[in-house]
Order: C-alpha cells, then sequence, then structure tokens
C-alpha cells in the first residue's frame, strides 16, 4: 500500500469519528433521532465516496465506496454514543447553533 492510500484512508476514518458532531450542529433537539440517523448515514455515504474517489489507485470501485460507507456509518455511530454523548459533546453542539427560539405562551 503506499502512502497516498494509506492517508485517504485515515482521514476518511478522522471525518466519520467527527460526523456525529456535524449532525450536532445541523440539527436541534428535538429533531426526531431517525432523522438525524438518516442525515448521518447520508454524510457517511458522501464520505465513504469522496474517499473512493481519493483512492489514487486505477479505478472507481463502487463496492469499495460502499463498504467504506459503512465503516463510516458504523464509527459515526459507536463515536456518538461512545464518545461524544458521554462527554457531553453533541448536547454542546446542539446548543450551539439555537435556530428555532421557543415562543413565550400568551404572545
Amino acid at each position: 500500500m503506499n502512502v497516498a492510500l494509506d492517508r485517504a484512508y485515515w482521514i476518511g476514518l478522522a471525518v466519520s469519528v467527527i460526523l456525529p458532531v456535524l449532525v450536532g450542529l445541523v440539527t436541534t433537539r428535538v429533531t426526531h433521532p431517525g432523522t438525524k440517523g438518516v442525515l448521518l448515514l447520508a454524510l457517511s455515504g458522501v464520505n465513504g465516496l469522496l474517499v473512493e474517489v481519493a483512492n489514487p489507485g486505477p479505478g472507481f470501485d463502487f463496492g469499495t465506496a460502499a463498504v467504506l460507507a459503512l465503516v463510516a456509518f458504523g464509527t459515526g455511530v459507536l463515536a456518538h454514543f461512545g464518545l461524544w454523548k458521554p462527554a457531553g459533546v453533541s448536547a454542546r453542539a446542539q446548543d450551539s447553533l439555537i435556530t428555532a427560539r421557543s415562543q413565550p405562551r400568551g404572545v
């Protein structure tokens, strides 16, 4: 394996660890967990495709991109429940970009 190929895989793995925080930044606390999961899956798919495109090998392989997307999704879920949520990073990420504020009653 060459160094460029290793670098692309390591960067993809690092991005997949950060993806749950990104999902937390673009969603609110009241967003349905299923919606957050689908968003994480979509971003993991994009990550897998980009890593395969960045691969300096002979050509694009959709099967490898699909495996990379599944690995990115699994890594993202594990990072969320094992690292970001217990450390409170997920809650702080969702609180940092509040887009909808609740209206006081009677107004």
